[in-house]
């Protein structure tokens, strides 16, 4: 499993009661393995992979995937923020807004550079085809996660809210 799959199923199998956002708990690190030990099977077998590659292939991830979930949760705070940020019926800070949106806009950056870095890391031992082949899975692991989360925010409603960067509670402010 690619990393960026990790760190999503990882958001889907979080339970409220977790530390920290983004945190692995034990449960969801012993999930987030058996995920991870099925989808690396599946691709080996989908792809074709020989013994070599799929090892070069679990290096891969594993050299990128820090890195990875960090930005995925530098961005969820960011998006967190900015949502903060902007209720209806409060005026914005301006500057955090600013901070808030360039920091998006960087992290995008990022992850596209990190996204090229490993996809060229894989192409020394994969073929155009089996790379294609690979994103495709990934694209669509990535699209059931997602509608596992949105299913699961529907029956446990919002999930808990961070406070925004540079807001604090005040003088008719609710606390965040």
């Amino acid at each position: 499993m690619t990393p960026i799959l990790l760190a999503l199923t990882l958001a889907v199998v979080q339970q409220p009661s977790s530390p920290a956002p983004g945190t692995d708990s034990a449960e969801a690190g012993r999930l987030r393995r058996r995920i991870e030990e099925r989808f690396a099977a599946r691709v080996q077998q989908e792809l074709g992979l020989t013994a070599d590659q799929a090892t070069k292939l679990r290096a891969t991830q594993e050299r990128f995937g820090e890195r990875r979930r960090t930005l995925m949760r530098q961005q969820m705070g960011r998006r967190l923020a900015l949502q903060g940020q902007m209720r209806p019926g409060e005026a914005a800070d301006a500057d955090s807004v600013k901070r808030l949106m360039d920091g998006l806009h960087a992290g995008r950056g990022e992850m596209l550079t990190l996204d090229q870095d490993e996809d060229r890391d894989m192409a020394g031992y994969l073929t155009p085809v089996q790379r294609a082949r690979y994103q495709m899975m990934r694209q669509r692991f990535l699209e059931r996660v997602n509608e596992m989360r949105e299913q699961r925010r529907g029956r446990m409603g919002p999930g808990p809210r961070a406070r925004p960067e540079g807001r604090r509670p005040g003088p008719g402010r609710r606390p965040i």
